[in-house]
């Protein structure tokens, strides 16, 4: 796979890239910025994974993302957020996001699962984690979840969430229909506000209970089947 760093620090991102050429048999290169990072795309036929800062100092990972799946198809993407890894509330087996410590064979073992993501395939993330995500970075806007023909809004208010729809629900009905989906498409825009608030909970509660009851569902239906 050819693979792309994007860090805001120098001397992170060429350690990342020491480690990947250690430990993988993966091409790999770092840039500082969203505008190297373009003019790096510019200059090369392929790229199958970018690594990339969330936020930071010339960098906005999820434009830039989006910029880059336009040109490369099948891009994967895993984001570095600007929080601690201790703030998490929920840890996502197989993760696409790696808050700092990172975690160096956490993080390999993603790059050896995207690279055996079959060519030109959507890039899918867990909707936990994008949901964790964008609320431990404090984000106002809209996040669109796609999963095959199904579709859903949910409304953020400075890490909050604050409103959710699908075709078939509102509030929290909503968003419980959207964590059932587990493994979405994701797009973010950050102008969109909500219409109308219908979701007071803090969100890791939220969170915390819609994991807990998809277990409980999941428990629940393995019974039946051994019945």
């Amino acid at each position: 796979m050819q693979l792309l760093i994007v860090h805001r620090d120098p001397g992170m991102g060429q350690a990342l890239v020491q480690m990947i050429k250690n430990y993988t048999r993966h091409d790999c290169e770092c840039v500082e910025s969203d505008n190297q990072a373009m003019d790096w795309a510019r200059r090369h036929q392929r790229c199958d994974l970018l690594l990339v800062d969330l936020e930071g100092a010339g960098v906005d990972g999820l434009a830039l993302g989006s910029a880059l799946s336009e040109i490369f198809p099948g891009l994967q993407v895993l984001f570095f957020p600007s929080y601690n890894s201790d703030e998490r509330r929920l840890e996502v087996t197989g993760t696409k996001i790696f808050p700092e410590p990172i975690e160096g064979d956490e993080l390999l073992s993603a790059i050896e699962r995207a690279s055996k993501v079959p060519p030109n395939s959507p890039d899918l993330f867990h909707t936990i984690d994008v949901l964790q995500m964008c609320c431990l970075s404090r984000r106002s806007g809209a996040l669109q979840m796609v999963k095959e023909a199904k579709n859903g809004l949910v409304f953020l208010r400075d890490g909050r969430i604050v409103h959710a729809e699908t075709a078939a629900a509102r509030g929290s009905d909503a968003l419980a229909e959207i964590a059932k989906w587990k493994f979405v498409e994701f797009a973010y825009e950050q102008s969109v506000r909500t219409p109308l608030e219908t979701i007071t909970e803090p969100w890791d509660e939220i969170l915390i209970e819609l994991v807990n009851g998809g277990r409980r569902q999941s428990a629940v239906e393995s019974q039946s089947r051994s019945v």
